[in-house]
């Protein structure tokens, strides 16, 4: 068995992982590279492997840098099928086709704005048909908790999904691979979620014996505060802005985190902890998509029960929940005179309507961005949440004076104790390999794992590295 790690090594995005295994390649994940342009422009139109040869792919989560350049392999010619559960197949199906209009959008932009300068004409990486054949090639899979059944893939290899508590529909994968008559069983975590957080249930612990772990170590480094002390800060600043009259701009990723928020702010306007403060979501892909959530409540905690659940309450629809739909109502917003907050993606700013408000409200200081989630490297997201001024978007300079206010704790991603305890129940475990991180990150989370698991071998393996067993 070998692994090739083409993807979310050593960064946080782009998550690809090859298995091949006696004339077998299975792919963990597809997706798309957010960040510095050139590198995301040259990884996302061409694939590091030839998608001709690849058997299958194993989808774990609906995420954009997960499944974001599934229409590129079709494109290029992938002919198999895609593994995944019923809500991701749901799920994947808007974050493409969003993905794939945005790309359209932006380079229509960009080439109906180019200077004089030398600057080229772009084409999207794929279009609107490319992501509908993807679709045709989804095959969804239940968790094996409702199913109690494995997949198999061909006679030598088999899989089953346990709940990863990321988002809705996200899953770990569990991989037994039969080489030479020996049965070699690994793990994929896709990305963990957190115990704590509204909505989702918690990860699932694998119950085999796995001696071979590829972990997520997105926040290896660090430890989030409470969820409790977060809900706190964010009823502070709704109340500051409302007293203030400013604008809360907030770059939020359609799935799994504007949910979120929606989830929070309704529960401290049902508390009467913020005042009814115009909340727009702006963002039609967050729309589609919380409707998915809205049938899915199988998948939901105990707390959303006892929050909304049990007293048949819409949790994600309140009085003062605005969806934006069109393009003229979101131009519309920033006419406004009155304080309100926008959420809108994409969550690290790197395309979509975020970048339209940004443009209108970066440069006053009585406005506030507010960033809830994680920025990767070389992202706009990034640059903002570092203090960069001026900021460029769609090729003009902004000077960034609104005040910048970071909520990284209601990520959906587990951190530095999370991690250690999931590490720590898995059973067997020999070798674990660090992905979908930052060097810094990962090793923080190496040092800490090292002195807790002494017999275990771990690695941060880089982009194109492969290893065998």
């Amino acid at each position: 068995m070998k692994i090739t790690f083409w993807g979310a090594a050593q960064t946080v995005t782009g998550s690809k992982h090859l298995i091949q295994s006696e004339g077998y390649n299975l792919l963990l994940d597809c997706g798309f590279y957010q960040g510095d342009r050139v590198v995301a422009d040259q990884l996302n139109r061409n694939l590091p492997f030839r998608a001709e040869q690849i058997d299958a792919v194993i989808l774990s989560h609906a995420h954009l840098d997960h499944c974001g350049t599934l229409p590129v392999m079709i494109r290029d010619g992938f002919k198999g099928r895609i593994y995944c559960t019923g809500a991701t197949a749901e799920i994947a199906r808007f974050i493409l086709l969003n993905s794939a209009a945005i790309q359209k959008s932006d380079c229509d932009y960009h080439n109906a704005h180019i200077r004089n300068n030398g600057q080229a004409l772009i084409t999207p990486f794929y279009t609107i048909e490319d992501v509908e054949k993807v679709v045709k090639r989804f095959q969804t899979v239940p968790y094996f908790s409702k199913s109690n059944k494995w997949t198999d893939l061909n006679g030598n290899i088999r899989f089953k999904f346990y709940d990863a508590g990321h988002i809705l529909g996200s899953a770990v994968t569990v991989l037994e691979i039969k080489e030479n008559g020996i049965v070699k069983t690994m793990a994929y975590t896709g990305d963990l979620g957190r115990d704590d957080l509204p909505i989702l249930r918690s990860p699932e612990i694998i119950q085999e014996n796995v001696p071979t772990l590829l972990m997520e170590c997105t926040y290896g480094g660090r430890i989030h505060r409470p969820v409790a002390e977060v809900i706190e800060q964010l009823k502070n600043i709704v109340n500051g802005a409302v007293r203030t009259k400013s604008r809360i701009i907030v770059p939020a990723f359609s799935l799994g985190r504007i949910q979120e928020l929606i989830y929070i702010l309704h529960n401290l306007t049902d508390q009467k902890a913020i005042p009814p403060l115009p909340i727009y979501v702006d963002s039609p892909l967050a729309d589609d998509i919380t409707k998915v959530f809205s049938h899915s409540t199988e998948y939901f905690d105990d707390q959303f029960w006892k929050d909304f659940g049990n007293e048949g309450e819409a949790p994600f629809s309140f009085i003062n929940l605005i969806n934006v739909r069109s393009v003229e109502e979101s131009k519309a917003l920033n006419n406004m005179k009155i304080p309100f907050m926008v959420i809108a993606a994409s969550g690290m700013a790197e395309g979509g309507r975020i970048l339209h408000h940004l443009k209108k409200n970066v440069g006053d200081p009585n406005n506030i961005i507010l960033i809830t989630g994680y920025q990767a490297e070389h992202t706009l997201g990034r640059k903002i949440l570092e203090g960069v001024t001026p900021i460029r978007i769609y090729g003009d300079l902004y000077d960034v004076r609104a005040k910048i206010i970071v909520l990284n704790e209601l990520s959906a991603h587990a951190d530095q104790n999370d991690l250690l305890a999931y590490a720590g129940h898995t059973s067997g475990l020999i070798n674990l390999f660090l992905v979908h991180n930052e060097l810094p990150q990962a090793l923080a989370f190496k040092k800490r794992a090292e002195s807790s698991f002494a017999e275990v071998h771990i690695d941060i393996p880089a982009m194109g590295k492969s290893v065998e067993f």
